[in-house]
């Protein structure tokens, strides 16, 4: 017999009767009943997450942030409920408890009483982060509990791009502030520069000066020195002089007196004269002298007259003159005394000017050595405000010199400084299209592994009659795979038209999938050609190895490392590799690397089942003589 004809056998056993042929079809839909319900349960679960029931409970009380009256508590709740990323509910805590504890909440997103305050601490002398408290109840379901964990750091990074973009704004804000502020101290710096050097110049004129006048007052004082030295001989002159015209004063009195005596004897005698001639002519006459004798006697006697007189004349002259030199005297010692008084006081202020002179003499100097010091500390603070001026405006040039709209720009950057571009090699459409390899192998898995529940691995009849091992090997394998064909071919139009799922490469993609139906098909063979009903459990059992092993869900390599080492051998995990390079559009090369290790499972598993026949055909076993109660 050959294996066309086996294999039409079979099929004409499958379908023979009503039940036979529901029992096939029912069959053949498993994997297409698993694997399309799956994913079309599975098709989009992050786009329906606003279906997701979550409490809010705000509690926050609001505080003073950046000089403004804020809630972020509620900014943040009308945020989340514009939003609809969830069904959100506000409710108190009692009210949040309660729907946990009954399953009417997923989980809860609690905002506290201090959550303001707490942000806006960021600029006081005790900051502390600002918490937004989750509450989960795993009893309800695990998954709610990660989607609420990664919920509440979409809100946590919301907020803090928030804060930041406002504090970063303020901050631009007030750097363009100091900006403006140190270009206007930079001009009142160059306009000091500049009063400065006047400074400068006018203090190195005043040293100048300064220095004139000390060297002026130090001949001053030498000067000054020299006149109350000279006043003060002069007063020792004067008071000599004072001294001795006293005494010449003294002796012309006396010689008045005396003068005046003289003057007065003299003018008596001068005025007796007269009477003595006119008494003597008298006398003569009496004596009875005549006119003649009396004139010869008179003429005798008056040239003495006349001489007296004369005399009385240079007498009374010589009075009149001696008066005067007294006079003179007087005045002489008067002044002399009232010069010898005024040299004396001259002296006191000639002394005192030299001392002031000297007491200016050293102020001078100190001023000249103060106005030195004084240009040299303006030249010094010249040479400060110039760097000053400078560092005022290096440190403006250093500061941005932004637009309002640029600061506004650069403080959302502030708050979002990185961002993600995603470039994919190759994207699958969505979650269940992410999944449909792994779950499309394993489907395939439990298509051929259920086929075997009704499915003689082997025709015995040909066995007995002795044909061909190779034959009855084939045709025992033909019969799944076409059925497992089947499987997939209705798998693949629930996926691409059901569904909707895009394949780059769907032919290929379809392809893989006929591939690896065979290549399970050959698989399940040998294990039920070699062990019969036990076989069907290693199936089973290898099932679940490569559930856990294919890497369908969670990358490979966080598997355990026994798991992971059986990843590389066993054939699901080359499927749904093949599986994503096809559909997704990925490496070809992979493909086919995958194609040719399911290749070499497939022939490996019907050389092992055509092992198996050929031991059948010629040696039997107990197992043979006395089937198992199992099947």
């Amino acid at each position: 017999m050959k294996i066309p004809a086996l294999f039409a056998a079979e099929l004409r056993r499958l379908t023979s009767t009503r039940m036979r042929v529901i029992a096939l079809i029912a069959l053949i839909l498993v994997p297409v009943l698993y694997g399309g319900l799956y994913l079309w349960a599975n098709q989009d679960p992050y786009g329906n997450l606003s279906e997701v029931p979550v409490a809010l409970v705000v509690q926050d009380k609001g505080a003073t942030l950046n000089g403004t009256d804020r809630n972020l508590g509620d900014e943040v709740a009308d945020s989340l409920l514009d939003d609809g990323s969830f069904d959100w509910h506000v409710v108190d805590a009692a009210g949040a408890r309660t729907g946990l504890d009954d399953g009417a909440f997923d989980f809860a997103v609690t905002l506290p009483g201090d959550f303001t305050s707490a942000v806006a601490s960021i600029s006081s002398s005790t900051p502390r982060q600002a918490e937004i408290d989750l509450t989960t109840n795993d009893a309800n379901n695990y998954l709610a509990s990660t989607i609420g964990t990664q919920a509440v750091q979409r809100i946590r990074t919301t907020v803090t791009e928030k804060v930041v973009r406002e504090a970063g704004l303020t901050m631009l804000d007030a750097l363009n502030t100091v900006r403006v502020k140190l270009i206007d101290a930079a001009d009142g710096a160059s306009t000091l520069t500049d009063g400065l050097g006047s400074a400068g110049d006018g203090a190195d004129t005043l040293a100048d000066g300064a220095t004139t006048l000390a060297t002026g007052t130090t001949k001053l004082t030498t000067g000054a020195n020299s006149l109350a030295s000279g006043v003060d001989t002069l007063a020792g002159g004067l008071r000599s002089l004072t001294s001795g015209a006293e005494q010449v004063s003294g002796g012309t009195a006396k010689l008045r007196s005396v003068a005046d005596r003289v003057g007065s004897a003299s003018d008596r005698v001068s005025t007796a004269v007269p009477t003595l001639r006119k008494d003597l002519t008298a006398a003569l006459t009496k004596q009875g002298l005549d006119a003649t004798q009396i004139a010869d006697v008179l003429e005798v006697i008056d040239p003495i007259g006349a001489r007296v007189e004369k005399l009385d004349s240079r007498v009374q002259q010589a009075v009149a003159q001696i008066d005067k030199l007294d006079d003179g005297a007087a005045q002489v010692a008067s002044g002399s005394a009232k010069l010898a008084t005024g040299a004396a006081t001259a002296a006191t202020g000639a002394h005192t000017l030299a001392d002031g002179v000297k007491s200016a003499d050293a102020g001078a100097h100190k001023l000249d050595n103060g106005a030195h010091t004084l240009a040299s500390g303006i030249h010094k603070l010249d040479d400060g405000a110039a760097k000053l001026r400078d560092g005022l405006r290096e440190g403006a040039a250093k500061l941005p010199d932004d637009s309002a709209k640029t600061r506004a720009a650069q403080a959302s950057t502030l708050a979002d400084p990185v961002g993600i571009t995603a470039d994919s090699v190759t994207e699958a459409q969505n979650y269940g299209a992410g999944l449909a390899p792994f779950f499309a192998a394993l489907a395939g898995w439990i298509g051929i592994y259920a086929l075997f529940l009704i499915v003689k691995p082997i025709s015995r009849r040909a066995v007995t009659a002795l044909r061909s091992p190779i034959r009855v090997a084939i045709a025992g394998w033909l019969t799944p795979a076409a059925l497992g064909a089947v499987q997939m071919i209705s798998l693949f139009g629930v996926l691409s038209i059901t569904l909707g799922f895009s394949f780059t490469h769907p032919l290929p993609t379809l392809g893989i999938l006929l591939l690896a139906s065979a290549t399970f098909a050959a698989i399940i063979l040998a294990l039920n050609v070699w062990l019969g009903s036990v076989g069907q459990f290693v199936g089973l059992v290898l099932m679940v190895l490569q559930l856990v092993t294919a890497g369908g869900t969670f990358p490979w390599q966080t598997l355990p490392a026994p798991l992971a080492a059986l990843h590389h051998v066993l054939p699901m995990g080359y499927v749904v590799d093949a599986m994503r390079q096809v559909m997704y559009g990925g490496v070809a090369g992979r493909a086919w690397t995958d194609a040719a290790v399911l290749a070499t499972w497939l022939v490996g598993a019907l050389l092992v089942a055509i092992v198996g026949v050929t031991r059948m055909t010629f040696r039997r076993t107990m197992r043979d003589l006395q089937p198992s109660l199992i099947g």
